[in-house]
């Protein structure tokens, strides 16, 4: 893997009280007592004697003692070649030419990756695109919610005979997943009929156990396995995401350098070296020193909001625990919310302005656009449009990403943005690591665990029993209090 400078930078002078006028970070917690210019100007040792920094420091051992004991296997994908190599051999077996369409049936981890590189990395509108337009790869849906309408509306207008179904689930017992999966395997057997379902479906599940890994080994479908230290939520570098996107015709293995790239970077123990270490250091002491726990993603990109959902997954599940490592009680967590530049300046920076100093802002800009579109000047001579003549579509996107960061620092509202060079397989390789890394440190920083999801289990538990599965109880679930109808 390359060891290229990552595509991804962090300005978050926009954090610093310095700069912003109330409610940042004092820049000595960062610098050791010297001021920001001051500490590039010296950098080295200097940088790292600030309390955030040391703060950091032990954030990192934690994670560096994760890692050797093997709880970490996403910072392993990148450089596991024979597991990517399957990948792209799954794909190429399977061969693009024979379906139009790809559907990816699973929830949360197991279909939000998908779904942020089908919808950063393909063209705009991939699905409605025809086949030329494709390259003749095929159409790429993802089916990660039971609601009957619009799964039903999604396999009426299939042609089954020309469609494949990537059934995913690390644990092989998802219910939402499970009940997708048998209702395509039903419609399969009616239209092409039982022996040849089989063509239909490939599975990626977990290697030795679950529901999954046994139908795949009775009726042998065609399976990939996801490794077991890599969690449903960090494993879009994986099977889970690498398949599809190879499918469509994405490159994996410059997505897998990207991200190579960064966990390079994110190697050192200094704070202001380590781009994810100041990602989860500033916005955990946003949360614990400042108050601001409500983290806003906020991509000025179409492409990227799919990135944006699947990083709430990945900063909730991860952060929001009951218990401390040590076993204490904690309820601790910051709460993720996904916007969108320029729209939601048309919903929420009103609120982010003038609302409670319980936010920070997190921008995901880039240096570049693939394409842009020239405003053209119509009415030259009306002032109320002649500014926006012979500007484009992505200046004026860009300029009112800029301009908002920058009203939000002078009404003393911290944000920090996350550049890329530009939204292609490398800057996003890149980013989703940058996130990945960054999520395993706040876990450290807040002393939570930040592998696991107990919190989640007794909403399972509890639906189970509901639907009668053997081994669960059905619930008592009270009734409604007349009282509170209206």
């Amino acid at each position: 893997m390359s060891g290229r400078r990552p595509p991804v930078t962090i300005h978050f002078d926009n954090m610093v009280a310095g700069v912003l006028a109330g409610g940042g970070i004092d820049p000595a917690r960062l610098f050791g007592g010297r001021s920001a210019v001051d500490a590039a100007d010296t950098g080295g040792p200097a940088v790292a004697q600030g309390d955030l920094a040391r703060r950091f420091h032990q954030a990192f051992e934690a994670v560096r003692s994760w890692r050797e004991a093997g709880d970490l296997g996403f910072l392993d994908l990148p450089a596991d070649r024979s597991l990517a190599a399957r990948t792209r051999e799954a794909a190429d077996a399977l061969g693009h030419r024979r379906f139009d369409d790809v559907v990816v049936i699973g929830i949360g981890g197991s279909a939000l990756g998908a779904a942020a590189l089908r919808d950063a990395l393909l063209p705009p509108g991939w699905n409605e695109l025809d086949d030329a337009a494709r390259g003749q790869r095929p159409r790429l849906h993802v089916l990660d919610n039971p609601d009957p309408d619009s799964a039903g509306a999604l396999l009426d207008r299939l042609d089954l005979g020309r469609t494949l179904f990537n059934v995913v689930s690390k644990s092989g017992s998802t219910a939402e997943t499970l009940a997708l999966f048998l209702t395509v395997w039903g419609r399969l057997e009616e239209t092409v009929g039982p022996g040849r379902a089989r063509d239909h479906v490939v599975v990626t599940t977990d290697a030795r156990r679950g529901f999954l890994r046994g139908i795949a080994e009775e009726h042998g479908l065609r399976s990939l396995s996801v490794p077991g230290n890599v969690g449903g939520r960090f494993s879009v570098l994986s099977p889970v995401g690498l398949l599809p996107a190879a499918l469509a015709g994405i490159d994996t293995e410059a997505l897998l350098d990207g991200a190579s790239s960064m966990a390079a970077q994110c190697e050192t123990p200094i704070l202001l070296q380590n781009p994810a270490g100041t990602l989860a250091t500033l916005l955990h002491a946003a949360d614990t020193d400042h108050g601001a726990g409500i983290h806003v993603f906020m991509p000025y990109a179409d492409r990227l909001q799919g990135v944006a959902r699947w990083l709430q997954q990945l900063w909730a599940e991860s952060l929001g625990k009951a218990r401390k490592l040590d076993g204490a009680r904690a309820e601790t967590g910051p709460t993720p919310l996904p916007a969108l530049g320029a729209p939601d300046q048309h919903s929420l920076l009103q609120l982010l302005m003038e609302g409670p100093r319980d936010k920070v802002v997190v921008f995901l800009g880039r240096a570049a656009a693939d394409r842009d579109v020239a405003i053209p000047s119509p009415f030259p001579d009306n002032a109320a449009v002649s500014h926006l003549a012979g500007c484009s579509l992505f200046e004026l996107l860009d300029r009112e990403r800029v301009a908002t960061a920058e009203a939000l620092r002078r009404a003393g509202r911290p944000n920090l943005t996350i550049m890329m060079d530009r939204v292609d397989v490398r800057s996003v390789g890149a980013l989703l690591m940058l996130f990945q890394i960054a999520t395993v440190h706040a876990g450290a920083l807040y002393g939570v665990d930040p592998m696991d999801q107990p919190g989640v289990e007794l909403g399972k538990s509890l639906t189970s029993g509901l639907m009668g599965k053997p081994g669960h109880q059905a619930p008592a679930i009270p009734s409604p209090d007349a009282r509170w109808r209206v």
